[in-house]
């Protein structure tokens, strides 16, 4: 993978973050929303107003720009699962052994529990070094489109360097 593509990535799973951020605290909490960082841009799946959109897109790039690196990092992010998946599976291969599965089962369990509290903040910071980049300071935002209706709508956010 290319280092520009790798950093375009980054960046747009950034501003991907930023803005539903953005939309989940100007719609409520009981929006739904998911997010999808291209090398290109990003998409946002949800029945919201393409005005909405815009805005939010509009304000994250411009709050990373100025510093604000916290709106990168999501609790909701897809990163948080694949770290406590990695964790919670390394944990009980390395408890559970080939020798009476059964009698350690609960330290099987203990040791994927434990895992996953673990990966919560590990999560984070997978985000922050690895599938992030708040630095966005060449990016702006070319257009916004959307196809569908209701719970089928998509909206294509398109990035210039």
């Amino acid at each position: 993978m290319s280092l520009k593509f790798a950093s375009a990535l980054r960046q747009n799973h950034a501003l991907e973050h930023a803005t539903i951020a953005l939309l989940v605290k100007r719609l409520g909490m009981g929006t739904r929303l998911i997010g999808q960082a291209t090398p290109g841009g990003f998409v946002i799946y949800g029945d919201i107003p393409t005005q909405a959109v815009e805005e939010a897109v509009s304000e994250g790039l411009s709050r990373l720009q100025r510093g604000e690196a916290e709106l990168a990092v999501s609790s909701m992010c897809g990163t948080n699962l694949v770290v406590a998946g990695l964790l919670a599976g390394i944990s009980v291969l390395a408890v559970v052994g080939s020798k009476n599965r059964l009698r350690r089962l609960p330290h099987a369990v203990l040791a994927a529990v434990s895992a996953v509290v673990a990966a919560q903040p590990l999560g984070r910071l997978a985000q922050r070094h690895i599938t992030t980049s708040a630095d966005l300071s060449r990016v702006r935002m070319a257009r916004v489109t959307h196809r569908g209706r209701g719970r089928r709508t998509l909206h294509k956010i398109e990035i210039i360097r």
